[in-house]
């Protein structure tokens, strides 16, 4: 009777892990530090009915603004490539990512290279996560994290998630101040084993969900 016990506290234990592992906003402890101010975000439903956490200035109107400034995504901090996911993916990731998330801003407002007195200007970063298994430090870490998922951690074949995380902000050309910020993780695909090379495909869907938001976000109520 005690075994049973302690193998159902023990089984009770392991998915209260598993349920930490897989949330699906970023905890504040693991923002990068790629935004200078996460004081104000909020949990939200994206137009893909993502969870995401962010915030908007009350008095923040698209009416008010004529063009974008956009500046290329790039990855904070650095990532170090290992041998699940190289250099050329993580340059791919990062080319897809620009090339999506231009398209959706330039449907939203028309795209200049100098900001003007009403201009948005745009800033994102994919960001660096930690990997539950390894126990990473922020220095350590790449823009991928690898969580277990399953009971097949026990085994040396275990299948992996893939995510990836994302902060950006727009900014009033006019104040220097910001207007909106976002931080979100989204999960790609699963990958057979830690041992499994994650490629672009991977996270595409990701990238995808966060182009579509980014067209889709109705500012009329803010």
């Amino acid at each position: 009777m005690r075994t049973s016990l302690c193998f159902k506290a023990a089984c009770l234990t392991g998915l209260l892990a598993l349920a930490g592992c897989s949330s699906s906003v970023t905890a504040p402890e693991k923002y990068s530090g790629f935004l200078k101010d996460y004081s104000g975000l909020q949990e939200t439903k994206s137009s893909t009915g993502k969870t995401v956490m962010r915030w908007v200035d009350p008095n923040f109107k698209t009416s008010n603004y004529d063009s974008l400034v956009y500046n290329p995504v790039t990855y904070y901090p650095v990532p170090k490539p290992n041998t699940q996911i190289g250099e050329q993916t993580l340059n791919q990731v990062l080319a897809y990512t620009n090339t999506k998330l231009k398209a959706a801003a330039a449907e939203r407002k028309p795209l200049v290279a100098k900001p003007g007195p009403r201009s948005l200007i745009f800033r994102g970063a994919i960001t660096g996560v930690d990997s539950s298994k390894q126990g990473l430090q922020f220095y350590e870490v790449i823009p991928i994290a690898m969580v277990v998922a399953g009971t097949e951690a026990a085994t040396g074949h275990r299948t992996m998630e893939t995510n990836l995380y994302f902060e950006g902000e727009l900014i009033d050309a006019a104040t220097n101040k910001p207007v909106m910020r976002v931080v979100r993780k989204g999960e790609g695909k699963t990958v057979s084993n830690e041992n499994a090379k994650v490629t672009v495909d991977t996270l595409k869907q990701v990238i995808d969900d966060m182009a579509t938001d980014a067209t889709m976000f109705d500012t009329a109520q803010k």
